[in-house]
């Protein structure tokens, strides 16, 4: 008897099972490692631009201003806010009108014709 080599067939189905299986696993392992590993850093950089934008952006001088208004100026600019705010809000006559139509019938908004379950119902 010759030695020939253990050789197994595999039908054309079992091979696109496996190079299915192989791919869709391949490409979960690469998006975890990308995850894991590639997007903190990315988001690192990113973060680190920011920063360096924020801080190479002058800071606005706020210059302190003295409040010189009395008790009498805060009254009125309060008196004028609510008669502004109360004007906003007058009664309207509001006449609301409901007719009720008469709809043609359709068989596209039946009940009857309603899936439940699984099942149809006529």
């Amino acid at each position: 008897m010759e030695n020939q080599p253990l050789q197994v067939e595999l039908s054309e189905g079992m091979v696109v099972t496996i190079v299915g299986l192989l791919l869709v696993f391949l490409t979960l392992a690469v998006l975890f490692l990308f995850f894991n590993y590639a997007m903190p850093v990315i988001r690192r950089n990113i973060d680190a631009k920011k920063n360096q934008k924020a801080a190479a952006a002058p800071i606005a001088q706020v210059e302190k201003v003295e409040n010189d208004a009395t008790g009498e100026v805060n009254a009125v600019i309060a008196a004028a806010i609510h008669h502004y705010l109360e004007e906003a809000h007058d009664d309207e006559n509001t006449m609301l009108t409901i007719q009720k139509v008469k709809k043609a019938y359709s068989p596209w908004s039946s009940k009857i014709y309603t899936v439940h379950g699984g099942m149809l119902h006529r």
